[in-house]
């Protein structure tokens, strides 16, 4: 039999607990902002032109397309590793240019401390298709990759990782698989591609398995339990979110990265999160990847924080604290 004076206790302590709950929830909800705003330097809003050497404005996500695909590429202090992605992005691309399709490189270098920028300008010099944008502070990936976004012209946009982990001819699968989402692709009908929603993933999943025999148990315990997290808190039709090469179409964007909140490592599952609500159609691609040395992320640091963050995703848009403003339909 439990002492009444215990059941007081206890009644008490789960008071406090709930109050102490309500109290969080009305000061998430009182001090956050509902809808994301996007403070941009005055010199974010511009890139040299490496011929004149003179300003030029990026143009708006609200313009019209005017390339095939755009190809968001965000780096911080990336001296090394960029060259060989570059490389073989180019030698991707420019095969394809000899067919008719146009495209564009927006390099973000988010606040490199190192020579990034002057690599990235480089490759800027002996290619007119590439345009560079140094954010004046570090935001972290997923504010560089928005104001990649937000600064392209393509029907299309892509977004991959400075470090060249996936193998850049595999957009030949997600551009198949936007072709199976559509009917049609941004190479043959650039402009109703633009016009249309879909967002192709590119997907590790399938190397899990070879993972495991690599990772300890406690690096297994916290891939799994991230995995677990993202499934029950926030995205359920994509199993890999982190993987760093995704293609949307140009309305797709816009709509998810004008909602995003999240700047830093968790981007990814709020952007499909915010996907998912808006129903927009998205779909998984196996592509070929490999571990390239000098990865940004700290093992166990860099899971914790982006597991918080996953808990602060769904408990915001749960509260009604973070809002997703849904397209007009005319």
């Amino acid at each position: 039999m439990i002492p009444e004076a215990l059941w007081t206790y206890l009644f008490v302590f789960a008071g406090a607990l709930l109050t102490i709950a309500i109290a969080m929830a009305y000061l998430v909800c009182k001090y956050t902002e509902a809808y994301p705003k996007v403070h941009r330097y005055d010199e974010e809003k511009y890139f040299t032109n490496p011929n004149t050497g003179k300003k030029v404005a990026f143009p708006s996500i609200d313009d019209n397309w005017s390339v095939n695909i755009s190809v968001i590429v965000p780096a911080y202090n990336e001296e090394t590793r960029l060259p060989p992605m570059l490389d073989d992005c180019l030698k991707y691309l420019e095969e394809k240019s000899r067919s008719g399709v146009s495209y564009e490189i927006i390099i973000v270098s988010d606040g490199s401390t190192d020579k990034t920028v002057e690599v990235a300008e480089s490759y800027a010099k002996k290619y007119n298709t590439i345009r560079v944008l140094a954010l004046t502070k570090n935001r972290g990936k997923g504010g560089a990759v928005r104001l990649g976004m937000l600064s392209a012209r393509g029907s299309v946009m892509l977004f991959a990782d400075a470090d060249g982990a996936t193998t850049f001819s595999d957009l030949d699968k997600l551009n198949e698989s936007l072709r199976s989402i559509l009917g049609f692709d941004y190479i043959n009908s650039p402009g109703k591609t633009a016009e249309s929603h879909a967002i192709v993933c590119g997907s590790r999943a399938h190397l899990e398995e070879e993972e495991k025999a690599k990772r300890s148990l406690f690096r297994l315990f916290l891939m799994y339990g991230f995995h677990f997290l993202v499934w029950l808190l926030c995205v359920r039709s994509v199993h890999d979110t982190q993987c760093g090469f995704k293609l949307l179409t140009r309305a797709s964007a816009r709509l998810v990265f004008a909602a995003l909140h999240v700047e830093r490592w968790a981007f990814d599952v709020e952007m499909l999160y915010i996907a998912e609500f808006l129903n927009l159609p998205i779909t998984e691609v196996a592509v070929e990847w490999q571990e390239i040395d000098g990865s940004k992320i700290v093992p166990v640091w860099s899971w914790l924080q982006m597991g918080r963050d996953l808990g602060l995703i769904s408990l915001r848009y749960k509260l009604g604290a973070w809002k997703i403003a849904k397209p007009k339909v005319n």
